[in-house]
């Protein structure tokens, strides 16, 4: 039948055939009928009985498999999304009990393999939630039904065991400690069931590959249940007890492995084979799931590990494996020639179980060895008794497993056999050289995976806890390749690999400098079969060492290694060796004892050969790689890069275009630019033609590139605007217009944001205070005037503080005033207003019914800081202001209070004092503010002494703390540096003397007021004689009594 719905979706009722008639829309490969498929699901999951009719399709097996598969899909997600008693819409009660009714049923008769792991999927997510108080029988229905089945129904044991397994992997990764709980409290019976199913079927496959039966497909499905026996309760060992070495079964399961394994290992590697596939894989598989075992219980469990029976016995097996393993492991003639390479094609590909098994024995040891030495992370004390009991494990481990005898043997093993490249590796390396170098030197984190990395990792750990004992054997092994021809490239690269690893602990016994000079300066020239694999590991090596013992003296010498291993004309140096050139560079680079000068005369050429080589490179990961030593190069050559500038940007332009949908290589080009542009300085700007535009397509709103590359691109627009210089392009100032958004958006971003903001004031204030633009920045500052966050509103008070100061530089009192009047449209000052009234109506209340500010003390300090920039600007604008609130008398009442009792708030000098400065200028204005004024007087006196005192502190010159000295600054000195100096040293805080502004407005204010004695006989009187003698005191007053 081939229907489409055609009607919207919530125009049909929710029946088991509309519900089919969806599925079969959705499962179309028609787009039109898929979508109107999809919707009409999505209208239905919220619809009561809609999951239950799911469940009835995928039990009707009489309907196509794919329209079965499209409804357990969607019961599945629909579990995830509305199961929980907390989510919205969630599922009723009575439709979760018949959902969970069938659910058994829906796995254990299932004949389609995909269906039936679904449904144990979707059981499992239904066990986590429901188990035990909506599901309390789940898990004793499985265990019957896996009790009966193990002796009848072959199927359904195995489906049987394919729920169990989901259900105990889903509750071995709940958080909640009741799934814990309830997992270990039923695992002793999983287990001991688990064990026997386990027992008879592995009897009964072992007696048919013996020769004792002829029912293969029966041998077949036994191997599958043991199998998916052993998976399970594997798991169950690990989490379902918190002692694992404490239960008895647990003891018997351990010994009974180790036996086990060594049977199955000798069935595999016996001569002539006695298996073939498929029942050799499936031996194999056991093999592997009882490695993994011992390896879970190691890192998870390791007392636990220590203390089970023959531990040692077992790790000593693992270790007579991989010791056998390593001997066929590494190529020693690092051939590759096509003959070489075609002798391993056919184990291209396959991993051995002997080599499988040899990395979960290079694990174990790690495990052995955090056990011991890291304590922190391996163990977590919980009673005197278990502490007890990790330190016997401990000292167990370290005295009988990890002998001298034992550390020296598996060093030698890992340094001779396994830091020697296989010829698989070396026919991979041939095959795709591009992937192979991301796999070797990518830093992806094999090591779990595979053998090479594991080695090394174990290597470290050994030289690091074992210093002792292995630095003098390591050593001697280094001098047997040092100045001699005659060891093997493959050996060569292993001693190098060990050398390498080692560094930091052989560094004060191995003089690396001489090394250098006289050995791997000879390597990195030999030619001929396999000697790229050396060259390549010198390049590491020195990565390696360059941190931590090369002098300064062989740094040129360094630089000429590398520019020989990066050419192209080099026959030997194929696209592995300089590719990895060029990444273990950025070490070279990167290092603190790096001197630009003593690079320079090598920079040409390096930098060229890289830049050469990245233009041949398709994988976006080498090149972000090879991107970073550039910018790292750049980063430390500083302002000298400006000569290759021209040639790192003619690059970028190719790799952006053919990066496509690769935004991290996106990001890694403007992340490169930035740097370059911090370099270039002022010179930078003969590069906005490029940078602009990328900039503006990262920012713009609706682009798909914002998403991904807004964060480097605001970083860039940040970076080039501190590097501009005035005349400003009007590219640059057209830019700005995507910036607007961006603060309406107040995404996380706000910060950089408002930055660039402030760059923009500060570096061109015409553009920025001009109708176009002045009203909207206002405006947004506005809006982000209650911003929670310190440094966020921070920024918005200095951004609008820029432009009253750029206002009345530009345009004087006209300027200020509308600066100020902009500003009060916008609610700006309405909110500063409503803030400090909150503040004062706060203020004077008392006793329990006290009431507190609306705004903390930091922010009325950022809006006195805006009416004292204004009030610098022109008073009279600062009374203007006041009056558009209501009457000016009541008014400065209230806020002079309020401005007067925050000085004791105000941790900032810098803005005590230009409060201060503001609040005296006030004294200028005629009456009737004159009177007002004078009627604070007493406030007036207190915050000049204060404030002076502040000022003149510490001094003996009668100088002002806030007054510098003239700074010159330095020639490395960014050009919004050099602005933001050169505005600082205008600024009235920083010009103005505390001590003389106040004594001539003091003087202005007696003449004002009607001179010496009237001042005395009307204001003075009113001031108390301790707050005048303190002023006194300063020196700024005369006979004032």
């Amino acid at each position: 039948m081939n229907f489409s719905i055609e009607v919207p979706g919530e125009a049909n009722p929710l029946t088991s055939q509309q519900v089919y008639l969806a599925l079969q829309s959705a499962s179309s490969s028609q787009m039109v009928s898929i979508q109107t498929g999809t919707q009409q699901l999505q209208t239905w999951e919220t619809q009561q009985g809609y999951y239950s009719t799911l469940q009835a399709v995928y039990l009707d097996k009489t309907l196509p498999t794919e329209i079965r598969y499209q409804a357990i899909i969607q019961l599945k997600n629909g579990i995830d999304k509305y199961w929980r008693k907390t989510a919205t819409n969630a599922i009723v009660p009575d439709e979760k009990a018949k959902i969970r009714h069938h659910l058994l049923e829906g796995g254990l008769q299932e004949a389609d393999t995909r269906l039936a792991l679904q449904n144990a999927l979707l059981i499992a997510k239904v066990v986590r939630i429901d188990y035990p108080n909506d599901w309390p029988d789940i898990i004793t229905n499985l265990i019957a039904i896996l009790r009966n089945a193990n002796e009848t129904d072959q199927r359904v044991l195995r489906r049987g065991q394919q729920i169990l397994l989901q259900v105990v992997k889903e509750l071995a990764t709940a958080r909640l400690r009741k799934s814990q709980t309830s997992l270990q409290a039923v695992t002793s019976e999983l287990v001991f069931l688990l064990e026997d199913i386990y027992n008879k079927k592995v009897k009964f496959w072992s007696d048919f590959l013996g020769g004792n039966g002829d029912d293969e497909q029966g041998a077949m499905d036994a191997m599958e249940n043991s199998l998916a026996a052993l998976k399970t309760f594997r798991r169950l060992l690990i989490v379902g007890y918190e002692y694992p070495s404490h239960d008895k079964q647990v003891q018997t399961i351990w010994s009974s492995s180790q036996v086990f394994l060594s049977h199955l290992l000798s069935m595999l590697t016996a001569e002539p084979p006695l298996l073939v596939s498929p029942a050799k894989d499936l031996v194999a598989k056991h093999v592997l799931q009882l490695s993994k075992l011992h390896v879970e219980m190691a890192t998870v469990h390791p007392t636990s590990f220590a203390l089970l029976p023959n531990t040692l016995d077992l790790v000593r097996s693992y270790w007579g494996l991989i010791s056998m393993y390593g001997d066929t492991y590494g190529s020693a003639t690092q051939d590759f020639s096509s003959k070489a390479l075609r002798q391993d094609d056919h184990t291209k590909g396959e991993k051995p179980v002997l080599e499988e098994l040899s990395l979960k024995g290079l694990l174990l040891l790690r495990a052995g060895l955090k056990m011991v030495f890291d304590r922190t992370h391996s163990f977590k004390y919980k009673s005197p008794e278990a502490k007890e009991e990790q330190n016997q494990a401990k000292e167990f481990i370290k005295s009988q497993l990890l002998t001298n005898e034992l550390v020296s043997q598996i060093a030698n093993v890992i340094v001779t056999k396994f830091f020697v490249f296989r010829q698989v590796d070396l026919a991979a390396w041939e095959e795709d050289e591009d992937e192979w170098e991301i796999r070797e030197e990518g830093g992806s984190n094999t090591w779990e995976f595979e053998i090479r990395p594991c080695a090394e990792k174990l290597f470290m750990d050994l030289v690091v806890n074992f210093k002792d004992l292995l630095v003098e054997p390591l050593l001697s092994f280094f001098q047997s390749v040092a100045g001699t021809d005659q060891s093997s490239v493959a050996t060569k690269d292993a001693v190098y690999t060990a050398m390498g690893l080692s560094a930091p602990v052989v560094n004060t016994s191995f003089d690396f400098n001489t090394f250098l000079a006289s050995t791997l300066v000879k390597d990195v020239q030999q030619t001929g079969n396999g000697c790229k694999v050396l060259r390549r590991r010198v390049a590491i090596l020195i990565g390696q060492w360059v941190t931590i013992q090369i002098s300064a003296e062989n740094r040129p010498l360094v630089y000429q290694i590398f520019q020989h291993l990066l050419n192209k004309d080099d026959s030997t140096n194929d696209h592995v060796v300089r590719v990895t050139a060029a990444r273990q560079f950025k070490a070279v680079v990167d290092d603190f004892g790096f001197s630009a000068q003593s690079f320079l005369p090598y920079a040409q050429n390096i930098l060229s050969l890289i830049i050469s080589l990245i233009q041949e490179i398709d994988p976006t990961e080498t090149k972000m790689a090879i991107l970073e030593t550039i910018r790292i190069t750049a980063v430390r050559l500083d302002s000298d890069v400006s000569p290759f500038t021209d040639q790192i940007i003619s690059i970028l332009p190719g790799l952006w275009d053919a990066s496509g949908e690769e935004h991290l290589l996106k990001q890694a080009v403007l992340t490169l630019l930035s740097t370059l542009v911090v370099s270039m300085q002022g010179q930078s700007h003969r590069y906005h033609g490029l940078v602009i535009p990328l900039i503006k397509g990262a920012v713009e709103p609706g682009s798909e590139m914002q998403v991904y590359l807004l964060d480097e691109a605001l970083d860039l627009w940040s970076t080039i605007l501190a590097q501009s210089v005035a005349p400003v392009s009007r590219e640059l100032l057209e830019l700005i217009e995507y910036a607007f958004p961006l603060l309406e958006i107040g995404s996380d971003n706000l910060r950089v944001v408002l930055s660039i903001m402030d760059s923009y004031v500060l570096l061109a204030p015409e553009a920025l205070l001009g109708d176009a633009v002045r009203l909207r920045i206002l405006a947004a500052m506005a809006n982000l005037l209650g911003v929670s966050k310190r440094d966020l509103a921070g920024l918005v008070t200095i951004i609008v503080e820029r432009m009253i100061r750029a206002a009345e530089a530009l345009g004087g009192s006209g300027g200020a005033t509308q600066i100020a009047k902009d500003l009060h449209e916008c609610g700006y000052l309405g909110k500063i207003f409503d803030g400090l009234h909150d503040a004062w109506s706060a203020n004077q209340t008392t006793g329990p019914d006290r009431k507190h500010p609306k705004v903390d003390d930091v922010v009325r300090t950022d809006y006195f800081t805006i009416l004292a920039r204004i009030t610098m600007a022109d008073p009279s604008v600062f009374v203007t202001i006041m009056s558009s609130f209501g009457n000016v008398e009541q008014v400065w009442e209230w806020l002079s209070t309020e401005w007067f009792r925050h000085f004791d708030s105000m941790a900032n000098i810098e803005r005590q004092k230009l409060s201060c400065l503001a609040l005296t200028r006030v004294l200028e204005l005629p009456p009737p503010m004159l009177n007002l004024t004078l009627d604070k007087l007493q406030d007036y006196f207190t915050m000049w002494t204060q404030v002076v005192e502040e000022m003149i502190s510490g001094r003996g010159d009668n100088g002002d703390n806030l007054i510098w000295l003239t700074n010159e600054g330095h020639e490395y000195e960014a050009p919004e540096d050099v602005r933001k100096r050169l505005e600082s040293g205008r600024d009235p805080v920083h010009t103005l003397h505390t001590f003389q502004f106040v004594k001539q407005h003091l003087e202005g204010l007696v003449t004002a007021a009607g001179g010496e004695a009237a001042f005395q006989n009307t204001w003075m009187i009113n001031v108390d004689k301790e707050v005048i003698n303190s002023f006194q005191q300063l020196g700024v007053v005369r006979d004032m009594n």
